[in-house]
């Protein structure tokens, strides 16, 4: 009996070193990736629309990390999740009515757009413009855009949509019901930096 219950806690022992080390391992792992949360909330502040993304590591907001520029979007597709990307290109404006909308934009939170709500509260970068693009280019990437004739100020905004006629090097900038769509037109070489890629 004496013999039985040495072996019983010999193997109770080993049972708990060989847990430890897989729970101890599991923690390094886990803490091996960078991960940050970004918790969205619609732009009236009502906090019980929330999502949660995995946001790429990068952040280029201080203008501290070097910009390559691409001329497609395939090379967009591929340089963009690990480093900052600027391109040239044309933008348009369209209205959550539009032919085809539905009033909610296509990427989560699905965030109503009636009613002039066309701003998204971003946690890191406040209120930003709403931008339908090119599907490489993903949901949640945010956007400084300059060389507008709009706006002498950059403009800071958020691929939160698709659209149909929306492929290659344009993006679509949302306006609201009561704008008038030819103070955008069709912006020629407009300059869109990517300050921080999407989920």
């Amino acid at each position: 009996m004496k013999k039985s219950r040495k072996s019983f806690i010999k193997a109770m022992i080993f049972r708990t070193v060989v847990v430890s080390t897989v729970f101890v391992y599991g923690i390094i792992l886990s803490n091996s990736y960078e991960q940050k949360v970004n918790v969205v909330n619609n732009t009236n502040g009502v906090k019980s629309i929330q999502a949660v993304h995995m946001i790429n590591k990068y952040d280029n907001r201080k203008q501290e990390l070097k910009v390559m520029h691409v001329n497609t979007m395939a090379e967009a597709a591929e340089y963009g999740s690990s480093m900052p990307i600027s391109f040239t290109g044309q933008m348009t404006a369209y209205r959550p009515n539009c032919k085809g909308c539905t009033g909610r934009v296509s990427c989560p939170p699905r965030q109503d757009v009636t009613n002039g709500n066309i701003w998204y509260n971003d946690q890191v970068y406040g209120s930003v413009r709403i931008l339908a693009a090119d599907p490489n280019i993903p949901c949640g990437t945010i956007v400084k855009i300059t060389n507008v004739s709009f706006s002498s100020d950059e403009i800071i905004g958020i691929v939160l949509d698709r659209g149909g006629a929306i492929k290659g090097n344009i993006m679509d900038f949302l306006v609201s019901e009561t704008d008038d769509m030819d103070v955008v037109g069709r912006q020629h070489n407009v300059n869109y930096e990517v300050v921080r890629w999407g989920w």
